[in-house]
Parts: C-alpha cells; structure tokens; sequence
C-alpha cells in the first residue's frame, strides 16, 4: 500500500546568523521515498556527497534509496554560508524469496550475455546522468496502466544463497498491446528495442533528476528527443525482455537512487 505524503516541515531554527541559507522539506522520509524542497533561488543543495540539482526558483527535489540508510545529511548554501539538516529515515519491511537448487546457468547468464547486459547499463546510465533544471515533475503523476499489482518495489529473491539484485519498480499485470501512458510531463531520453533484461523501453526525464523507465513493452509510440505530456500514449504493453508473462515494469530513478512510484500516485482503483 502506498503512503501518502504526510506533511513534513522541516526549518532552520530562529537562532541562526543573519544571511543563513533556509530550505523546507515536504514528504515522509521513509526508505524509497521522494522529498519536495525548496530553498533561496541561487542556493546549492547537497545530499551528503551528492550535488542535488536545484531549479531557478528554489525548488529541488530529495530521493531516500530503497536501502538508505537511517541518518541522510542534507546541506544548503549561499554567498560562503551554509548550514546543514540531519534527517531520520524510517527503515521498511521488503518481501524476500529465497529459491534453491536451480541449474547454475537459470541463475548466471554466459559472459557473451554479460558482455550484452554491460553495454545496455551504460546506455541506461548514460541516459539516467542527463540533467534538466525542468519541473515537469511538478506537475504530478498518474498510473502509466491500471491493472492487478504484480510485483512491488523493494522485494528480492535469493538464489542458490545468492542476492539478486532486489526489484526497484511497480509490475502491473497488463495484456500485451495495452496503451502505456506517460505518468507525467517530461522529455524521452531513450527509447530502445531488445534490451536483454528490460526489453522495449521508454525512460522519461521528469526535470531535476526524476526519471520515470518503463519497460517490457512490445511498441514504441514516441522516439528518443520527444517531449510528451502526463497521459499520452509513449508504447503498448507486451512481453519483451527477461519475463514469464505480459505486463509493465515501472521504476523512478533520482540521481541514482530508486524511488518507490506508488509513493508518486494514488492507490488504483
């Protein structure tokens, strides 16, 4: 179940020194969440050692990692003053499947396909690296398709006594050739056939580091370059890519940290 953002106000105490840099913050601070802030126009942010991405007027946005852990110190500057934030992050539960005795090769790709897999992840951190001081993302999510949940974000198989990388999206159960939609404004900064474990795939810069990749489709609807708005058709549904069956992978990526997108949009009906 998603939890709403509940209100979160997090401000520099009275006590400061004149010229001090405030910033808010907006959101629960839970493992896979995202955070709103905002701050004085021209002020630098940053979340420990990252350079956090800070839009004309002030506002920026914060992702908690799946496995974030309990403190994150967020840091505001301006004109050489500077003053810093800790944040307590909630820890949360994820469902863990542990599967043994499968055949060694059901469970590590030969190394022609690890060479394949390697260089589909560069494209994929290339395109995720591409930074727009944009707010597209301001303008608010929906469900890309509505269907039953069939997997969600954070759980993780072991295998043979091996973790697998654990799962960083939203499955939803849809027939092949579904309209997918585009969960909110943004610009295509890839859009790609055949990828070995994503399949078909459209990612979606939502401005400031937000990226939304949706994947296992069987049609691209929109190229790489193009600008589309929350709600548009950007492919069709299908099987593509490493799965049992039909459905769409959604995941949103902040700077490198995977945010939950059920925290992003209202539970279906």
């Amino acid at each position: 179940m998603r939890r709403w953002l509940a209100a979160l106000l997090l401000l520099l105490p009275p006590s400061l020194p004149a010229g001090a840099v405030e910033f808010t913050l907006a959101g629960t601070p839970e493992q896979g969440a995202l955070l709103y802030g905002r701050t004085e126009p021209g002020a630098a942010v940053m979340l420990g050692e990252t350079n956090v991405p800070v839009a004309a007027d002030g506002r920026f946005l914060i992702g908690l990692d799946r496995d974030a852990p309990a403190e994150v110190t967020i840091m505001a500057g301006k004109d050489g003053v500077i003053d810093s934030q800790t944040l307590a992050v909630a820890k949360r539960d994820y469902a863990i499947q542990r599967i043994d005795g499968l055949p060694p090769e059901q469970v590590t790709p030969p190394q022609e396909l690890l060479d394949r897999i390697a260089a589909e992840r560069e494209q994929l951190v290339a395109a995720r690296a591409l930074e727009r001081l944009t707010l597209e993302w301001a303008g608010g999510f929906a469900w890309p398709a509505e269907g039953r949940i069939s997997g969600v974000y954070g759980s993780q198989r072991i295998l043979n006594g091996e973790a697998r990388q654990p799962h960083y999206g939203v499955d939803v159960a849809v027939p092949t050739g579904t309209p997918i939609r585009a969960p909110a404004d943004g610009l295509v900064v890839l859009a790609v056939e055949d990828f070995f474990y994503q399949g078909t795939l459209v990612m979606i810069d939502h401005g400031l580091g937000l990226k939304s990749t949706l994947m296992h489709l069987s049609t691209l609807e929109v190229a790489t370059g193009d600008l589309v708005t929350k709600g548009q058709v950007v492919a069709l549904s299908g099987a593509s890519g490493r799965v049992t069956g039909a459905h769409l992978d959604w995941r949103v990526n902040w700077l490198g940290s995977w945010i939950d997108p059920q925290q992003l949009v209202p539970p279906m009906e």
